[in-house]
């Protein structure tokens, strides 16, 4: 039997196809039309995977776009999505911190793998990729360049603003007086991750703690964020892919619990994807 989890989030989508192991994963810009985008990534990943999409058994969707999914059979808050799929492939995780495009997560997890409790940052870009992106277009260099330019630097230039607006701007004037690009970047980072550990803090950390999303692929800030928290944090192969892993993984489970799929709309996605 086959499970597929679709995860739009603000800026990527993610396609997870599983059997008992990851049979494939995609993932692709999410742009504005959200519909669209999902399609397409859903049939690279029955290409990949080798599958119609008739023999997927059951889809669910997640992210905030996760209403845009016409094909999904449920749709699953992200929380209890990134939760189970991290769970899986970490069964010793206790804190989750997830950054993301434009938001950032932290959700504690039980033994068992449910959510204890959670906190989210999905008002301010502060703490996001979005935030970086914005910075690396400030400063002439490439998004995925940051981190390693981070570790380069002699020191961590202190970074008074975590808004983005007035956090461009102070970049612009230590430019201005000749700062190093390394030593601002390093500090953006620093600024970065105590604002990230402010906000999970709140929440109580426990060990093992697993870093995913965008943020989780920056070296320099991984390395910053495991100085605050004073241990080392356990990256995914691929950080962008465990909320939809953790989608079709509930889908399963939904599946086993006796919840049918939506035959109609399946039947019309079947011919969709021919």
């Amino acid at each position: 039997m086959y499970f597929a989890g679709v995860d739009v989030g603000s800026t990527m989508t993610k396609v997870v196809i599983v059997n008992g192991s990851i049979l494939a994963s995609v993932i692709g810009p999410t742009g504005v039309e959200h519909r669209r985008l999902a399609h397409q990534v859903m049939a690279e990943a029955l290409n990949q995977a080798g599958l119609s999409f008739d023999q997927i058994n059951f889809v669910v969707a997640t992210g905030y776009g996760r209403i845009n999914v016409p094909f999904a059979d449920r749709q699953v808050t992200e929380i209890s999505c990134h939760a189970k799929g991290v769970k899986t492939l970490f069964p010793s995780a206790k804190t989750v911190i997830d950054i993301g495009g434009q938001d950032c997560k932290g959700i504690k997890l039980t033994e068992e793998g449910k959510v204890a409790d959670f906190v989210m940052n999905d008002k301010c870009a502060a703490g996001t990729g979005r935030f970086l992106e914005v910075i690396a277009e400030a400063l002439g260099v490439k998004l995925e360049d940051l981190g390693n330019l981070a570790l380069q630097a002699s020191a961590k230039v202190k970074i008074s603003n975590t808004c983005t607006v007035f956090a461009e701007q102070e970049v612009v004037s230590r430019l201005a007086e000749g700062i190093p690009v390394t030593n601002i970047i390093a500090g953006l980072h620093e600024a970065i991750a105590s604002r990230i550990v402010t906000m999970v803090t709140g929440i109580g950390i426990e060990k093992d703690i697993v870093l995913t999303g965008g943020g989780a692929k920056n070296i320099g800030l991984v390395k910053v964020i495991e100085e605050k928290l004073g241990q080392s944090v356990l990256v995914p192969p691929e950080p962008l892919i465990t909320g939809a892993l953790g989608a079709a993984l509930i889908g399963k489970e939904l599946l086993a619990k006796g919840v049918v799929p939506e035959k109609e709309r399946r039947l019309k996605e079947v011919t969709f994807f021919k």
